[in-house]
Parts: C-alpha cells; structure tokens; sequence
C-alpha cells in the first residue's frame, strides 16, 4: 500500500505556482489577485478561506476576503458579485458555500463571470470542460487527476466507481476520467443513493472514489484487492483528544479498508490540500488568461 500524500505534492505545486508568480511581477505585470466571499460564520467555511488566504501569501498572490452576515440580502450579495466581475484589479473570485438558505446558490453562481469563475462552478465553465474546451476545473475534482497524474496511476481501461454524484465533485469527475486523455480513458460508473446492492458495484472498481460526505462509510468489504481509493470527505466529528474539540474524518474506514489497496489518499493530508492549490492554478490561469 502507497500512501497518497497530497500535502507534500501541494507543497511542491505552490513552489511552482510561486516562481511563476515571480517571473511575471520581474517582467512588471501585476500579481494574482484572488478574492473571496464568505457569508455566515460555518467553521469549516472558516477554516477553508483562512487556508486559501494563506496559500495566497505563500505563492506571492494579492488576496481579499468579503465577510457578510448570514442575514445579507440576496439582491446584495449579487449586487457584491457584479462589482468583483467589473473590478480589473482582482484576477478571480469565489462565493464560499455554503450559503444561507434564503439565497439561492444557482444565481450565485451564474451571476459570476466564467472568466474569473476560478472555482470552476459556473455552466459555461463546466460545458466547456465536458467538450474538451479550456475552462476552469473545479478544484477537487482537479486536484485529483493532479495526483493521479503526479503517482503515475494508470487509468486507461480502469473501471472507476465513483460514490457521490454534486456538481462540485462526482459529476465533474466522472467526466474528466471518461474523457480521452491521460489520465482518463476510464470506464466510468457513477453511483447514489438509490444505486442497488452498492457494495456489489464498488468491488469492481480498480480505482474507486467516495465523495459522499458520510464518515467511514465505505468499509473493508467494499473495496476490491489492489483497488486505488480515493477519499474526498472531510466531516468535522466531535472528538476530545483534540484542542478544536472536533476530528476530521474520510468516507473511508482508513484502517479497514488501506491494507487492501494500491494507493490510498488519507484524511487529512489527501486531497484537501490539492483543493487549495488547484484554485490557486486557476485564479494563476486567469491572471495570465490563458483560458479566456
């Protein structure tokens, strides 16, 4: 079993994000300017945007942080996003979700400019990714081929189960590993919570994906020998052995279900950090415009 160390590739995509970032401020063009929006006071919302804004410093990124109450007004917070789309300093930027329930996450999100819609969510960003145009990857889904690509993981041929079908994760990522490219070239299935006898269905798979948000949630006997998996979730658990007073835990039962694999990805330190640096990449796309 190969452990699937996001963090030190992270750590190595950041140094390589940084030196192009001094390259173009020697050549007298401006820094990377990444904004972000957060609403409310989740902690895990918290706890992301002070990492993102923290790996901005670590690249040389500019970065801005737009707090509001969970009482804003809809029309404000669109009104927000339409100033951020005009304003040229800022290169990209990203509505954290989730949102309070009296906004409506759809207009949000298309309410934002595809280009600098760096989280990927956007419907023209995602139509361009499904027909192989250049687009922004949403970036978990980009973090994962990243390491795929990064562990030298065969693909092509590979069946892969994916458990979890959002718009953030499953999907996109069911369509990136079908698409004819490396990695890619996989046969794909794409299960639910009405798919039947799952268990059955994720032991056929050579890599198999859980991004589903509930902790633990695929044991030792629904993962084949010598499958790669690979861990999205990150639920918050309450814990005592810990100064935060929670845990983070995968969708994976780890210690069950590593002794069987390939490659594993753990929690944390699989593929959180790759979120971060995979925005990073994009809002760095969108300052040298090399997608739109």
């Amino acid at each position: 079993m190969q452990l699937i160390q996001g963090k030190v590739i992270a750590d190595q995509i950041k140094e390589e994000i940084a030196s192009e970032v001094k390259e173009l401020v020697d050549m007298g063009k401006k820094r990377p300017h990444l904004a972000a929006i957060l609403v409310g006071h989740d902690g895990g919302s918290e706890t992301y945007v002070a990492h993102k804004v923290k790996a901005c410093e670590q690249v040389g990124f500019e970065s801005s942080l737009i707090r509001f109450e969970d009482n804003i007004s809809e029309d404000e917070l669109l009104k927000k996003v339409q100033e951020l789309n005009n304003d040229d300093s800022i290169d990209g930027f990203i509505v954290q979700l989730p949102i309070p329930d009296h906004i409506s996450e759809n207009k949000v999100i298309e309410a934002i400019d595809p280009s600098k819609d760096v989280d990927g969510f956007h419907p023209v960003n995602l139509g361009r990714m499904v027909i192989g145009l250049p687009s922004y990857v949403s970036a978990t889904p980009s973090g994962i081929i990243e390491l795929i690509r990064r562990y030298n993981i065969e693909t092509s041929g590979k069946h892969c189960v994916i458990v979890g079908r959002s718009n953030i994760v499953g999907k996109p990522m069911s369509i990136l590993l079908g698409q004819k490219t490396n990695p890619g070239n996989c046969t794909v299935t794409l299960c639910h919570s009405r798919t039947k006898d799952l268990p059955s269905v994720t032991r056929q798979a050579d890599i198999l994906i859980a991004a589903l948000g509930a902790p633990e949630f695929v044991k030792e006997d629904m993962v084949k020998e010598g499958a790669v998996v690979i861990d999205v979730g990150t639920t918050r658990v309450p814990s005592t052995e810990t100064k935060s007073g929670f845990r983070l835990k995968g969708d994976v039962k780890f210690d069950e279900v590593s002794p069987k694999c390939s490659y594993i990805t753990p929690v944390p330190g699989g593929v959180g950090p790759m979120t971060i640096v995979s925005l990073l990449r994009n809002t760095l796309l969108a300052a040298k415009r090399d997608v739109y």
